[in-house]
Order: C-alpha cells, then sequence, then structure tokens
C-alpha cells in the first residue's frame, strides 16, 4: 500500500471521489438505458423464448403469446421502462465496476494502479461470460418452476413480472463471475496472499451456495448447482493462481534481500 502521506485523503475529498465516480456511473447507466429502449423489443422477444416465441406471435398478429399478458394502462410503459433500465445496467456494469475500482485505487501505488488495465481487461469479457451462462440457464429453470402448477389450472405470468425475474438472474451471475476477478487483483497488489484466499474453502463454498440461494431468483436444485458449480471452480482457480504470484513474489523479495546484504554487509579494513 501506499505510505500514509499519500494515501491519507480527506473525508470531504472522499466524498467528492465518490460523487464523482456514481455521477460516471449514473451517466453510463443513462446510456445503457438509452440503448435498451431503442432495441426494447428485440430485447423481450430475446428474453421470451423460453416461454414463448414473441416474434412469432407479432409476425402473425396474435393477440397472446403463450402464458404471458400485461396488466393495467401504464402496463406497457412500466415494462418497457424496466427492461431498459435493467438493460441498462447489465451493459454498463464493466464501467460502473472499474469506478468502483477507481475509488479504491487513489491508496495504491503506481505500480499498484497498473492492475487495474487487468481488472478492466478481464472484468468485461468474465461478466459477458456470466451473463451468457444466466442466459442459457434460464429454460431449466423456467421448465422447473413452471413444474410445480399442479394440473388443470393455468399459470398466467406478469410479463413484466417474468423479464424481471430474467434480467435479474442475468445481472446476479454476471456480478458473481466478477469474484475471481477481485480476488486476484487484491492478491497482485498485496492485500490478500493465496493461502488467505484457500485457507477458508469449505467456508466459501458454503458462502457461494448460500449466496446462489439467497439472492437467486430460482430456488430449484438444477439452478442453483448450474450457477454454484463454475463460480466455485473459478474460486479455486484464482486461489491457486494466486498461490502461484505469491512464490515469485516471494522469490523475488528474497532475492532482494540477498543482494541488499551483500552491499551493505561491512568490510574488514586491514592497516
Amino acid at each position: 500500500m501506499a505510505p500514509a502521506h499519500e494515501a491519507r485523503m480527506p473525508l470531504l475529498e472522499h466524498l467528492r471521489e465518490l460523487r464523482k465516480r456514481v455521477l460516471r456511473s449514473a451517466i453510463a447507466v443513462v446510456i445503457g438505458f438509452g440503448v435498451g429502449w431503442y432495441f426494447y423489443n428485440p430485447i423481450i422477444t430475446t428474453l421470451a423464448k423460453p416461454v414463448c416465441d414473441l416474434k412469432a406471435a407479432q409476425q402473425s398478429g396474435s393477440v397472446s403469446c403463450g402464458a404471458l399478458y400485461i396488466s393495467g394502462v401504464l402496463g406497457p410503459l412500466d415494462l418497457q421502462i424496466k427492461v431498459s433500465l435493467l438493460t441498462g445496467v447489465i451493459i454498463s456494469a464493466p464501467f460502473w465496476l472499474y469506478q468502483l475500482w477507481a475509488f479504491i485505487a487513489p491508496a495504491l501505488h503506481r505500480k499498484e494502479k497498473r492492475t487495474s488495465v487487468l481488472f478492466v481487461a478481464a472484468a468485461t469479457p468474465f461478466f459477458a461470460m456470466g451473463a451468457t451462462l444466466g442466459y442459457f440457464i434460464l429454460p431449466v429453470a423456467i421448465k422447473a418452476l413452471f413444474g410445480f402448477t399442479p394440473d388443470s389450472i393455468s399459470n398466467l405470468v406478469r410479463f413484466d413480472d417474468y423479464l424481471d425475474f430474467v434480467l435479474r438472474l442475468i445481472l446476479l451471475v454476471g456480478l458473481a463471475f466478477e469474484l475471481p476477478i477481485f480476488l486476484l487483483t487484491f492478491n497482485l497488489i498485496g492485500f490478500l496472499r493465496g493461502k488467505t484466499i484457500l485457507k477458508p474453502w469449505r467456508g466459501w463454498v458454503f458462502g457461494i451456495f448460500l449466496v446462489v440461494a439467497a439472492f437467486s431468483p430460482t430456488a430449484d436444485p438444477l439452478s442453483m448447482i448450474a450457477l454454484s458449480a463454475p463460480l466455485i471452480l473459478l474460486y479455486f482457480l484464482a486461489g491457486i493462481i494466486a498461490i502461484q504470484v505469491d512464490k515469485r513474489r516471494d522469490k523475488r523479495n528474497s532475492a532482494d534481500e540477498v543482494g541488499s546484504m551483500a552491499i551493505e554487509s561491512p568490510t574488514t579494513i586491514r592497516e
């Protein structure tokens, strides 16, 4: 970490920095909101596929699409605003995640700040992988949840509730895939060692299952396993990589200490 005189920042300056980061994140979400608003119809037709083929229903002029429906005068407008907002949060996630990291970065050395480049480069594809996984396990989750419907009873689903469920699932899995990025970044700046990451592995595994069960929109076993398994794998992979980084860092530090001792060791002067 940086020396005290470099890392120390008045409270007011912290608040100004936080305001700047929040404002930039909000602007990114608003831009994403505009993108979601413009591509609203392609987004909802894609997300509705596990329940019904909305695109085919629109092209055929059908007045209904499976079990989905919208109610209320403001229902269609509320739906478009909600979908656009969650879309904006999702597509701008790499940017506001970087703003979160940048809020921490002023307390780091210049060399440690270089890890911000790694963070940005890795955060985006990992978030995309998580969001893609969330989308692909969606049909499994929908089928499992619909399976609890009793026989001879129709299950009508509000379209806004369904899309809220889908987008939250995608956002949750995308954010969960940022876990190894944060762990490795903290390891690279010397804040966490690999052994510290892996030592409480039982607690981490239990915590991953607990978080997935608590925040996942669906609680069926298949979806929980599909979400938890890659997160646990990424956690162990991050810990193993962190241990290798620690070994190289310790070896380099030992070599520097030996060289320093050799230079500073006193020599005998004979007259």
